[in-house]
């Protein structure tokens, strides 16, 4: 689901328009936007805080004769909601799930962690190192 919710509208809608034996779903609960609070913890490790709030989309699909694939995604793309959800319904599925894994969870996982790696190295340049000198008590 990570995976799902971190890819863009446009990825998956390709990736979904690929898909072979493409199945029919039902809407169980529609897409919507809504808010949610995002909580954080100061350091990391301290007392939790409300951070702020951010824009989720949600939908719940069920395959026909099949699973229910529900998604929670960031921001107000209810079509990312929607094709999110029906790849967890067919993840579900025993028989298709070893090539969505495949053909798609796969890829979009590679892709993710291209990207990561390309804003480590942006980055890395402006590392700034920081120490302590300890002063002596004479």
């Amino acid at each position: 689901m990570a995976v799902l919710a971190r890819t863009s509208a446009e990825t998956l809608e390709s990736a979904w328009q690929e898909t072979p034996d493409r199945p029919a779903y039902d809407l169980v609960r529609p897409p919507e936007v809504g808010l949610a609070m995002v909580r954080a913890r100061a350091g990391g490790t301290g007392t939790r805080f409300n951070l702020g709030e951010m824009t989720v989309s949600r939908c719940v699909v069920q395959v026909k004769g099949g699973a229910v694939g529900y998604a929670y995604v960031a921001g107000s793309d209810t079509r990312h909601a929607e094709l999110a959800a029906v790849f967890d319904a067919l993840l579900q599925d025993t028989a298709r799930r070893p090539a969505i894994e495949i053909a798609v969870i796969a890829p979009l996982e590679q892709e993710i962690e291209a990207a990561r790696a390309a804003r480590r190295a942006d980055s890395g340049p402006t590392k700034v190192e920081f120490f302590t000198m300890v002063r002596g008590d004479n």
